[in-house]
């Protein structure tokens, strides 16, 4: 399935849709046949459409909550998700339960769909917890902020799984920057040669904070995992269906001892790198308003309008849980209790060791230095 076609590399630029480009759904709505994706869609009802939309619908209010909260200074930091909820939503739902995630800072809708609480993901941006969640709750582990390091613990897992002979995989996430680093070149390496049960998802969004894609890349992303004897599968990113079908197609080739998979899906950050960059120093409005015509929820809705469905009903369902959601998620932030300065000890390792001690109360002796309430600071 690599790319054979002589396409410009990209600018950063939208175009119109390549002949490798994957698409079940146009910005339209309207469902095209595609032979490779159509086999995995076939359980496909306006229920499971319902379900979708609500998906996204409740991940870009998360993300446009905690966006605010940031801006409102209860967050540190937050790194915005906002045009990419098909992306994360097609492949969350593809993934069965003992799949296991090994996510990028920005796969926050994942995380809400394998079962993260919202109130963790704002603990761990506000600087409150090392981790939101146990990752073994929910078969998810830590958000990696080093890039691209995420793919090598994906592959080591995944080498796990064969190990133990399990009916399961991995998939590793992060955005089309991190293909320049050494870290996701490795993990080809290794899951290529170790024929590790794994799913390398980039979501190319175009932009690696404000170096454009075609900067870094002057062939198709998809075409390099071909290199390392890794077929890859272009998606349109902006497309739930497209992107579900190719993780159902890729996760189920991992699981028959195929090997790995490398999908890139294409789609656009349409807000900020993280909440500490403004993107109207390095990107035109015309580019943006350009990807908003491609929007991944008005798709899916102008698809169930085709289809008869009562888009302004589910559309209002849709936005109570949402809203109910962010009122939850509001009163919980109000709640949190910051954590105490002796709080940075706890948790590192697993039983009481003699050096973290001695750190502990070298940082107590510190403290007693200074007047004001971080005397309080319980360390023990």
């Amino acid at each position: 399935m690599g790319s054979t076609s002589l396409i410009p590399p990209s600018t950063g630029m939208p175009h119109v849709p390549e002949p490798d480009l994957l698409q079940v759904l146009t910005p339209e709505g309207h469902r095209r046949p595609d032979h490779d994706l159509d086999p995995w869609l076939e359980d496909v009802t306006p229920a499971m459409l319902t379900s979708l939309h609500r998906d996204m619908t409740l991940i870009r209010r998360i993300d446009t909550e905690c966006t605010h909260l940031q801006r409102q200074g209860e967050l540190a930091l937050w790194p915005p998700l906002l045009g990419q909820e098909a992306a994360q939503a097609g492949s969350a739902v593809a993934m069965q339960d003992d799949d296991y995630v090994f996510p990028s800072y920005r796969e926050n809708g994942v995380a809400y769909l394998r079962g993260v609480d919202p109130l963790g993901l704002v603990r761990l941006w506000r600087g409150a917890t090392f981790a939101g969640w146990k990752p073994q709750d929910h078969n998810f582990a830590a958000q990696q902020i080093i890039i691209g390091a995420q793919a090598l613990h994906a592959v080591g897992y995944a080498m796990g799984i064969t190990r133990d002979g399990a009916d399961a995989a991995a998939i590793g996430y992060f955005g089309d920057g991190a293909t320049s680093q050494g870290d996701v070149n490795e993990a080809m390496v290794f899951a290529a040669s170790f024929h590790a049960p794994v799913v390398f998802f980039c979501q190319n969004n175009h932009w690696a904070i404000s170096e454009p894609v075609g900067l870094q890349a002057k062939r198709h992303i998809a075409d390099r995992p071909w290199g390392f004897g890794i077929p890859a599968m272009r998606v349109d990113g902006n497309d739930v269906l497209a992107v579900m079908a190719a993780t159902r197609r890729a996760l189920e080739r991992a699981r028959n001892s195929g090997g790995p998979t490398f999908i890139e899906a294409v789609t656009y950050r349409m807000g900020p790198h993280t909440t500490a960059d403004d993107p109207t120093r390095y990107r035109d409005a015309e580019e943006v308003e350009a990807w908003r015509a491609k929007d991944p929820i008005d798709r899916l809705e102008k698809h169930l309008a085709e289809l008869g469905e009562d888009v302004e009903a589910l559309t209002a369902d849709s936005t109570a849980a949402a809203d109910a959601m962010a009122a939850e998620l509001r009163a919980g932030v109000a709640a949190l209790a910051d954590p105490e300065p002796a709080d940075l000890f706890d948790h590192v390792y697993a039983e009481p060791h003699h050096e973290l001690e001695r750190q502990r109360e070298h940082y107590r002796l510190y403290l007693e230095q200074f007047d004001g309430p971080q005397l309080e600071a319980g360390v023990r």
